[in-house]
């Protein structure tokens, strides 16, 4: 069965996930979901990432991060840009959630960066995703 939309897929597993207090989560592997994990690492929101050989292709396995108490890192994530709704911001315009605390995910022409980047940059893109 194929799926129509995978970065849907991938940020409903990391949703899930968090929110049952699993330490690791799977999902299939693609440079775009790396990317993905990438920034979220940096930000802060995940602990670690790694790709993994399958039986088929590859996995990508991302560890989630939690507080001392055990509160989740990421409280919510969401999509924006859908298959069926593609969703684009000038760098003017770009999307600040909860006032600057959490990011917003651009795929820009010079890749996947957050709000914070595209501004310091000038730049605009797709608005995939935004964490907080």
């Amino acid at each position: 069965m194929t799926m129509t939309d995978p970065i849907a897929d991938m940020l409903t597993r990391l949703r899930n996930a968090s929110a049952a207090k699993h330490v690791t989560v799977d999902m299939p592997y693609s440079k775009f979901k790396a990317n993905i994990a990438e920034i979220l690492k940096r930000e802060g929101y995940i602990k670690d990432f790694t790709a993994k050989e399958a039986k088929v292709g590859q996995t990508l396995e991302v560890t989630l991060k939690y507080g001392p108490n055990g509160e989740r890192s990421i409280q919510g994530i969401k999509r924006i840009s859908k298959p069926g709704l593609r969703r684009y911001a000038k760098s003017d315009a770009l999307p600040m959630p909860l006032g600057g605390l959490g990011i917003a995910i651009i795929s820009t022409s010079s890749g996947l960066m957050t709000q914070k980047e595209c501004l310091d940059r000038g730049i605009g893109g797709e608005i995939v995703a935004i964490v907080w």
